[in-house]
């Protein structure tokens, strides 16, 4: 029975701010350029030069940076086109892609 005093406009609303939502995380290497972490960046989420840039400084400077925060399903899929995206052909040393993981956003 539904209770008559929630219109289903407002329970719909309720049941998706419920959403656990995710965080993609880029973590460090020394096996990739800037160059590299910038044009994967602009690639995969369409980020600008300068905010591709911040986001490699501060993985360079701090060992990861939150790329995005979204839920599971679409976390688990951007992480999997990090891991995908390839060496980096501008050094030798590069055998694979960069690493990312997916944690809870609290």
């Amino acid at each position: 029975m539904s209770n008559p005093a929630v219109s289903p406009e407002t329970e719909a609303a309720g049941r998706d701010q419920l959403v656990p939502l995710y965080r993609v995380v880029l973590l460090d290497d020394n096996d990739h350029t800037y160059d590299y972490v910038i044009e994967m960046l602009q690639h995969i989420f369409i980020f600008t030069l300068d905010q591709a840039y911040r986001h490699a400084e501060e993985v360079d400077r701090r060992g990861r940076t939150v790329l995005i925060t979204c839920e599971l399903a679409e976390a688990e899929f951007a992480k999997g086109q990090i891991h995908a995206y390839g060496r980096d052909w501008r050094l030798d040393r590069s055998q694979g892609s960069m690493s990312a993981v997916v944690e809870p956003a609290q």
